[in-house]
């Protein structure tokens, strides 16, 4: 073999040798992934359905404010009427959907501006 041909083998030879290193450690790195994501799920699972419950619990008592409110998050009002007055019936659904988005765009406002 000339000297070129040596030199074209060896490059492949050590592309391909590379190549299937870099292939085995990403498959190594899937497979652990895949072994921990059921676990993972579960627990992530878990801990949705005991917020869900948490937050049933607060709404049955009547509560307004989330019991995990982020520290300088504004409580959402607790009775918004038509066109944000406060009343004593109960307020329109539609009004209070218009206020929480109105209250998730201002809080993704403030979370944009910080650097």
């Amino acid at each position: 073999m000339s000297a070129p041909q040596s030199l074209l083998q060896a490059a492949v030879n050590r592309l391909s040798a590379r190549l299937q290193s870099g292939v085995a450690e990403a498959l190594s790195a899937l497979t652990s992934l895949a072994e921990l994501a059921p676990e993972r799920l579960q627990q992530e699972w878990s801990l949705f359905v005991e917020e869900v419950e948490q937050e049933a619990e607060r709404l049955e008592r009547g509560e307004t404010a989330p019991s995990d409110a982020t520290p300088g998050a504004a409580a959402p009002p607790a009775d918004i009427g038509v066109q944000g007055q406060s009343s004593g019936a109960s307020p329109n659904p539609q009004d209070q959907i218009d206020a929480l988005r109105a209250q998730v765009a201002g809080l993704a406002s403030r979370l944009e501006d910080q650097p």
